[in-house]
């Protein structure tokens, strides 16, 4: 077998406007207190490759524009829907007064590990991330419809956020993810 690197006309992307146009995968990323402009940047151009219906950033989570995130999300702050909303409890409790099924992720008691997380194909799901040191918010984690763990096996006790949003959504969108998107 010979491989060749594809060139970029090759890969068949599609324009920003055809993304927001185009059907999502029920997923939902909420962002509470990420300190980091360029873990922000990376976690947007993430959505767009797994084509998040929406973004949410709460508290200190810097927002767009900013050279910092663009440099890192490469445009995706252009293609994937985002909002700011200040306070991470009152945007958790209308997520699930609206039927989305919250899940944290986060090491916790009774957490569910992430490989065997079973997901409902016509439920919309928001995945709550915290602070890179911190974590998710006790109270935020206590709200939660679930609590997700990513399996460690190493000596650190966490991995960096963009990595940590990368695993579980790629997990998830392959439950999830849009018919015709094979």
């Amino acid at each position: 077998m010979i491989y060749r690197k594809r060139k970029n006309p090759e890969l068949g992307r599609i324009s920003p406007e055809e993304f927001k146009e185009s059907e999502k995968a029920p997923l939902i990323l909420v962002l509470d207190d990420v300190r980091s402009l360029n873990n922000v940047g990376s976690i947007f151009r993430t959505a767009d490759a797994f084509r998040v219906q929406k973004i949410y950033l709460c508290g200190i989570t810097p927002r767009p524009p900013h050279k910092d995130i663009h440099k890192t999300a490469l445009g995706a702050t252009e293609s994937v829907h985002w909002e700011y909303v200040e306070d991470v409890v009152e945007l958790v409790k209308r997520l699930k007064d609206d039927g989305v099924r919250v899940i944290s992720v986060e090491q916790a008691e009774a957490s569910v590990s992430l490989d065997a997380l079973a997901l409902s194909p016509h439920q919309t799901f928001a995945l709550v991330f915290g602070h890179e040191v911190k974590g998710v918010k006790q109270e935020v984690v206590s709200m939660s419809h679930l609590v997700v763990e990513i399996p460690q096996f190493g000596t650190k006790h966490s991995l960096n956020i963009a990595v940590s949003v990368g695993i579980v959504l790629w997990e998830c969108f392959s439950h999830l993810k849009p018919e015709g998107l094979d």
